[in-house]
């Protein structure tokens, strides 16, 4: 037969009543916690980080598509192609034995040359801009782009060519840049980022 335990007294269940934690038990929570909180705020702080990351490159590659997709139909159901140089005041068809390369391509929707639609890089600006026939106003189309010259007409092969083939593919290159962190002013000692777009296109309809 076991033996009951004993009852404690009530001066002992006082005293354990009142017992805490012992000193090296609270340094070794208080390390703990610390330990936690660091963990959570550099979690923070690398979240924000990547968040500024993934805006930059989301935004540029928003101005690649708007770039993209536009010009892409308006090549497709293209009834012409010129490429050269021009702004929103005037273009200069690049003839001769020279390269078919530029700042501007031109875009006739028809066989009437009195209607069409520019493209071409504003150099002081930055950025892509589009007008059309009978108004100098230039609607922007895609900013922050460093190179100057966007477009150039190829061969199957890739090769830029020295003249006007029917059956030519227009390339477009776009560098764009944008701050590393947009929230951040640009400047003497910001970040930045490069992001380069290449895409061909050329006509539906071949004749």
């Amino acid at each position: 037969m076991k033996a009951a335990a004993p009852v404690p007294s009530g001066e002992e269940s006082r005293r354990a009543a009142l017992s805490g934690f012992t000193l090296a038990e609270l340094m070794t929570a208080s390390a703990i916690f610390s330990l936690v909180v660091i963990a959570v705020v550099y979690s923070h702080l690398l979240g924000l980080r990547m968040f500024n990351i993934t805006a930059t490159k989301l935004s540029a590659s928003a101005n690649a598509r708007a770039a993209l997709n536009e010009l892409r139909d308006e090549i497709r159901s293209a009834k012409m192609l010129q490429v050269g140089n021009g702004n929103n005041f005037g273009f200069t068809n690049i003839v001769g034995n020279a390269l078919r390369q530029g700042n501007a391509l031109q875009i006739y929707p028809t066989t009437a040359t009195n209607t069409y639609a520019r493209y071409y890089m504003d150099t002081q600006a930055q950025e892509l801009k589009r007008v059309v026939a009978g108004s100098t106003t230039a609607v922007v189309i895609s900013q922050f782009i460093t190179n100057q010259v966007a477009f150039a007409a190829e061969d199957y092969a890739g090769n830029v060519l020295t003249t006007d083939q029917n059956n030519r593919v227009i390339r477009m290159s776009l560098q764009f840049y944008q701050w590393e962190f947009p929230v951040a002013r640009g400047g003497v000692g910001a970040y930045y980022d490069y992001y380069p777009l290449q895409t061909r296109m050329t006509r539906r309809t071949i004749e």
